[in-house]
């Protein structure tokens, strides 16, 4: 549209019409920067032709300006007034925009006449506020300051005055410990403590100009609480009473403490025990202090030392974060927990016939205490004489246990019962509630005259026992009587027989009832019978009986077989039926038939290609061929079987009894390797040449070892120079020199040359081991073979099995073999110059060297000697 009006105004000032339009303009006018928008900058009129009925055709418009901007507009007032007004888009800036406008403002009325002046708008300066940039200006900063900070520049106030004036920077409130410098840098002035201060500061901060014109922000600081402080225990109570015995779990006390860094918040802490207890433990978050063993006051060490002490750590964090310690004190209290003992707890004495009454037996408290510790509680007496025949005895007294006779037994006197022992019971009992007791068992025989000796129900005993009892078990009971009035009490025992090798004596015999049991196992394939003597005794006279113990077979043997493992390999090719290497196994069971084994593959029989022939009612058995070997067709994956084979000894069972009997299980282990078919693979396998580039390399750590090289070398030079100095000298004085006319020197100089770097490349050819050989199913022929690659060639009929030697490539070193060719392929095409090069050194002829050449030449085999000393890790790091 402008591109019109201008080509309208041109047209216009072609065609000669000079007759002014706007009346009012050219004129110059200010307008004050900042002004909003709908200002009137400028009032001008239009004037029109009288031809022109219709008035103005185009509106006064601002076709151009100088600069163009937007920031003007024209507005009609009514009828043919006009004025220029701000739009305030953009807004007028005296620093940033252009000090003055020229509106190029055009007008054209209906018959055709234009016209065009221009209004020249100046800028006016109006002093502004300062202003603040960076986030200050957007938003409410945010300052986060860590506690324990020490006082320094928090943040950079960053303002600007629009008319680039001075500025002054302030901060309220003033009470604040915060500063603001004239460059506006916010300051802290002192270290701040979150559990002290407060946690939050609003600061006002003011920014003036030179005419006290200002803008004001608020700056949040906020202090960051930091874990500097240590927990403190809020616990008082530092020493605690508990009695003895507490079951595990109790509660022994709930130690608390607080962190001041967590003030307002739940602290999160730490308990535990710090020194060595394994009485007590700390729940390591809440702090309840628990009984985890037995406490014994009555046992070492509480006995002597009641009390426990423990040291209580609290931490504000798992590892390394700050702690208290504190050091609580544990009474433990004697209880009324241990009856009283006796030691022993029965007693046995004898009283002649026909004491006289009153006589001493014997003194109960010489035998007896109680263990708790507190004299309250250890306190016990006598009661409660009972038993048949108490009536001919008594208690002196319930404090003293001293037990005497009432009264005079004759064992020939009919009024007596005829009994020879009398067992009398005491109750030993605690004073103190719960009043715990124990039975004291006295046994007072009243000694006999001895006329008779034991005797036994039989003369022999005999017992069958299964071979699989179990250890500990009765299997029979003798017994014997004696004819002695009163009947004395009978001990047996075993007096001779019984034995094993590995044991003095399998078996066990109660002194009192007779009852034999065993001791450790038997075994009816080792012995058969056990015959032992046993003896019954009335103290003083005895007899004696043997015992016969017939052990019962039980199938508890497993079978043997021999061999348990084998590992061998056979050809893909191995026809169907064929017993595979010959291989057969031998069985044997020490507890079954040799019919009874049966033979099954259980574990990795894939296809199933093997069986055993026959597979049951033989001790031998051999490993057959069942199915052939189907790879081409992907039937079959694996080249090598790990075959598990259980043999049974329930051949001879019939179903029902299978169910019942002990059946026994060997195993025997097999590994398989299929070979592939020779005569369709490759039969040998190229060698191939492993090229070794040695280079003197030291690690940057060793950076000692080229200055000693270096040094050590100088110093070779120089004692090298000095021996040739000493052997000219010595030359000419021993040699002199010949005429003048001859001109041969003594000693020829070579030409030095500058010494190179010389590299090490050692060539080895590494071949492939044959170390097995099996024969060709198809054409019998013996073909070589490597375990490991599964590579193979025919064997030549002269050619011994090569054995593998310790410089050599095994099989497993050839699985690059791709990488092997070529380099091997390399090394061949590097064989012929190097031969030349061998061949032309050895044909120069020999030359006397000179002493610089011999100092040279020591020197280099030095260097090269250090270089391979250096680089001898550099193959097998390589490979």
């Amino acid at each position: 549209m402008k591109i019109i009006l201008l080509f309208l105004i041109l047209l216009g000032v072609v065609s000669g019409r000079k007759t002014p339009l706007l009346k009012g303009l050219p004129a110059t006018s200010t307008v004050e920067e900042n002004t909003a928008a709908g200002v009137s900058v400028c009032d001008f009129n239009v004037t029109v032709s009288p031809l022109s009925s219709e008035g103005v055709a185009i509106l006064p418009t601002i076709v151009n300006s100088n600069p163009l901007t937007e920031a003007f507009d024209i507005e009609s007032k009514g009828g043919l007034e006009y004025r220029v007004v701000t739009t305030g888009n953009p807004v007028l800036d005296y620093e940033t925009m252009p000090k003055s406008f020229d509106l190029h403002i055009f007008v054209e009325d209906t018959t055709g006449r234009t016209d065009l002046s221009i209004l020249t708008i100046r800028v006016t300066d109006k002093n502004e506020h300062p202003v603040f940039r960076g986030n200050m200006a957007i938003q409410t900063l945010m300052i986060y300051v860590l506690e324990g900070t020490r006082p320094q520049c928090i943040y950079q106030v960053d303002a600007a005055d629009p008319e680039n004036a001075k500025l002054k920077y302030s901060l309220l409130p003033t009470t604040v410990p915060f500063l603001i410098t004239e460059s506006g840098a916010i300051f802290s002035t002192k270290e701040f403590d979150y559990e002290k201060d407060p946690h939050c500061y609003f600061l006002n901060v003011t920014v003036t100009d030179l005419d006290g014109l200002n803008s004001t922000k608020t700056v949040n600081i906020n202090i960051i609480n930091i874990n500097d402080e240590s927990p403190y225990f809020t616990t008082k109570q530092r020493i605690y009473r508990i009695p003895e015995e507490q079951s595990p779990g109790t509660i022994v006390a709930n130690i608390t403490a607080k962190d001041p860094d967590d003030e307002g918040s739940p602290s999160r802490l730490f308990y535990s025990i710090q020194s060595s207890d394994r009485y007590f433990s700390i729940n390591p978050s809440t702090g309840v202090l628990q009984v985890t063993g037995r406490i014994d006051r009555d046992a070492l060490p509480l006995q002597l030392h009641p009390n426990i002490s423990l040291i209580v750590q609290v931490e504000d964090s798992p590892s390394n974060g700050h702690a208290s310690n504190m050091e609580i004190t544990i009474i433990i209290d004697d209880i009324n927990d241990n009856p009283p003992e006796c030691s022993p707890s029965a007693f046995r004495k004898e009283v002649n016939e026909n004491t006289a009454p009153g006589t001493f037996v014997i003194d109960l408290r010489n035998y007896c205490k109680d263990i708790d510790v507190d004299p309250s509680n250890n306190q016990f007496n006598f009661t409660g004489l009972s038993g048949f025949g108490s009536n001919n005895f008594i208690l002196d007294s319930t404090v003293s246990g001293r037990l005497v006779m009432t009264g005079t037994i004759d064992l020939e006197n009919p009024a007596n019962p005829g009994i020879e022992v009398y067992t009398l019971t005491v109750r030993v009992q605690d004073i103190a509630h719960p009043n715990y007791s124990n039975i004291i068992y006295i046994y007072i025989r009243i000694k006999p005259v001895n006329e008779f000796f034991p005797v036994f129900s039989t003369l022999s005993y005999v017992f069958n026992v299964s071979e699989i009892t179990k250890v500990g078990s009765s299997i029979g009971r003798v017994h014997a009587i004696d004819k002695d009035w009163p009947p004395t009490i009978i001990t047996y025992s075993i007096v001779a027989g019984g034995g094993t090798r590995d044991y003095t004596n399998i078996f066990w015999i109660s002194p009192t009832k007779g009852d034999v049991r065993i001791l450790a196992r038997l075994d009816y394939e080792t012995t058969q019978k056990h015959i032992f003597i046993v003896q019954a005794s009335d103290q003083e006279k005895f007899t004696t009986a043997s015992v016969t113990v017939n052990v019962l077979e039980v199938n508890d043997e497993e079978p043997v077989c021999s061999p348990n493992f084998y590992s061998f390999q056979i050809p893909v090719s191995l026809a169907v039926g064929t017993n595979i290497n010959g291989f057969r196994i031998e069985c044997q069971d020490r507890d079954s038939d040799p019919r009874s084994f049966r033979y099954f593959i259980n574990e990795g029989n894939e296809n199933n290609h093997f069986t055993f022939s026959p597979s049951a009612g033989s001790n031998t058995s051999r490993l057959i061929l069942a199915s052939r070997f189907d790879y081409e067709s992907g039937f079959d994956t694996s080249w090598i079987y790990n075959l598990r084979i259980y043999i049974t000894d329930d051949n001879l069972l019939s179903v029902r009894d299978k169910t019942t009997h002990l059946i026994e299980t060997g195993t025997v282990t097999l590994s398989i390797r299929v070979i592939p078919n020779p005569t369709t693979a490759i039969t040998t396998t190229p060698g191939f040449t492993v090229v070794t580039r040695r280079e003197n390399l030291y690690s940057a750590s060793a950076w000692y070892v080229p200055f000693v090289v270096t040094l050590g070398s100088l110093l070779l030079l120089g004692l090298l120079g000095f021996l040739g100095f000493l052997l000219v000298t010595w030359v000419r004085t021993c040699c002199p020199p010949a005429g003048k006319a001859h001109r041969t020197p003594l000693i020829n100089a070579p030409e030095k040359k500058k010494p190179k770097k010389d590299v090490v490349v050692t060539m080895t050819k590494l071949n492939t081991i044959f170390d097995g050989e099996a024969r060709d199913p198809v054409t019998g022929r013996m073909y070589e073979f490597n375990t490991r690659s599964g590579a193979r060639r025919w064997k030549k009929s002269n050619e011994p099995l090569k054995p593998m030697l310790a410089g050599q490539v095994t099989s497993g070193a050839t699985d690059n073999r791709g990488q092997g060719t070529d380099r091997a392929e390399a090394a061949s095409k590097k064989e012929p110059s190097e031969k030349r090069k061998e061949l032309t050194a050895a044909t120069k002829p020999a030359t006397k060297p000179s002493a610089d050449q011999d100092g040279l030449r020591l020197q280099k085999q030095k260097e090269e000697s250090e270089g391979r000393g250096l680089s001898s890790a550099a193959p097998q790091g390589g490979n």
